[in-house]
């Protein structure tokens, strides 16, 4: 009988490149680096402006300055010992406090490298992180990435600038993990002990996991918390095309399995279902968002209408 899903390719079929870099020269990697800085630029200052700034709030308001009283001016900010100085009222100016601190926590475990239509989980995965990463940088917020897979295999500090951004991308492009399944309670865990104070934390994932629905509460009471989860149109349905071979990308375990039958497939969609329903679940027990995007889906469009949203 097919195993419990998890992810799987076709051992006869052509998929398109995976997006891991390992025989990748130096220039390859910088090149694409450049590709991607040029890309979320572009969608940053075309797409996100304003938008960005709008969904996500700062830790409060700080005074900034006092100035004469105006007509329509709020009366409980007028400074009265300075109003009473200069015989004339005078009212106090606050700004908000804008400047924020992002968390990717990006998922890098096997199971990211499948893909059949418009490229891998990885390469969607990446996109994503390195538009955000911009985005954050772009308007001097700082931001730190939290690399998983069924352990933590890397951690960049929060910080602000340019150059951090690029570290950052040149990460997301090289990224080889040593662990293989995915634990996404790990990487929450991680990320509570390590972010000391408010922050906003993007979880990027396929979600092929369970059992996080308590820690993510925690941080969640805590945190500005938004799940990206990536899927593939295979991860949803089997294609009508006989007996394949498949491999488990997480546990490297192959099985023939025989695609034209219906039951199969229907139960292959069911689990994929199911498995949607129960991340959807956690996050809206949570508090937190969550947003389900394709691979050969518009992520700019859905990142666009969610910040919108949060205006």
């Amino acid at each position: 009988m097919f195993k419990k899903k998890k992810d799987i390719e076709p051992k006869d079929s052509k998929s398109p490149p995976r997006g891991d870099l390992g025989g990748f020269s130096t220039e390859e990697i910088l090149r694409k680096v450049k590709e991607l800085e040029i890309k979320s630029k572009k969608i940053t200052t075309h797409l996100f402006t304003g938008e960005y700034h709008s969904a996500f709030k700062g830790k409060g308001m700080s005074f900034r300055e006092v100035r004469e009283y105006y007509a329509g001016d709020d009366v409980r900010f007028i400074d009265w010992n300075v109003s009473a100085r200069f015989s004339q009222p005078f009212t106090k100016v606050f700004e908000e406090e804008r400047e924020l601190t992002v968390y990717l926590l990006v998922d890098i475990s096997a199971s990211n490298l499948f893909g059949t239509v418009a490229g891998s989980k990885k390469n969607m995965l990446t996109e994503i992180a390195a538009v955000l990463a911009f985005s954050a940088v772009s308007n001097n917020d700082k931001v730190g990435v939290i690399f998983f897979s069924d352990k933590i295999e890397k951690f960049i500090p929060p910080k602000k600038g340019k150059q951090h951004a690029l570290h950052i991308v040149r990460q997301l492009l090289t990224a080889e993990p040593i662990g293989k399944s995915t634990n996404v309670e790990e990487a929450i865990k991680f990320f509570n002990k390590t972010a000391h104070q408010k922050s906003i934390a993007f979880l990027l994932s396929d979600f092929i996991d369970v059992g996080y629905e308590n820690d993510l509460k925690v941080i969640s009471g805590r945190h500005d918390v938004i799940g990206i989860r990536i899927y593939d149109k295979m991860d949803m349905e089997l294609p009508d095309a006989g007996l394949l071979q498949i491999e488990d990308f997480e546990t490297g375990q192959t099985q023939w399995v025989d695609t034209s039958d219906k039951v199969l497939r229907h139960n292959y969609q069911q689990y994929f279902l199911k498995q949607s329903e129960l991340s959807k679940n956690y996050f809206h027990k949570a508090g937190a968002d969550l947003l389900h995007i394709r691979t050969d889906n518009d992520y700019v469009k859905i990142l666009q209408q969610f910040f919108l949203k949060r205006k």
